[in-house]
């Protein structure tokens, strides 16, 4: 039989401020900075992931933003995350669980962030 996953437990102590990558350097992607400020300034932290895919799949009801995939701002020089409607909610987790942490690529993670003003964002990371 094989062995159960553990739930990913809450992380010790979310870093004050998402980590920043210094001008010039390589930006990190939300997840490795443990968080991330969307493009309306609302500031995201990191606090549990990987998710067990029956909490992800949960918050892919029941959270308040969804995003699964993002893409490079060369711009702004950071990863801008891909926000999800709710209408495209259904669709993306269907598709994000069919590969959820697969063997090979492409799979996805999911992770849970929150806002100050305690909004829960599922942020489903894809790995190509």
């Amino acid at each position: 039989m094989p062995k159960r996953r553990k739930s990913a437990e809450p992380l010790a102590e979310p870093p004050a401020e998402p980590l920043e990558a210094d001008r010039g350097s390589f930006a990190l992607p939300p997840v490795a900075a443990r968080g991330f400020t969307d493009a309306d300034g609302c500031c995201w932290r990191l606090v549990r992931g990987p998710l067990d895919p029956r909490r992800a799949k949960r918050l892919a009801v029941e959270a308040d933003v969804m995003s699964m995939g993002d893409r490079y701002d060369e711009a702004a020089d950071r990863w801008v995350p891909r926000f999800r409607s709710a209408a495209e909610r259904p669709a993306a987790w269907l598709e994000a669980r069919a590969r959820y942490a697969a063997d090979s690529l492409p799979f996805y993670l999911a992770y849970e962030f929150t806002a100050a003003d305690g909004r829960v964002l599922l942020f489903i990371e894809t790995f190509c």
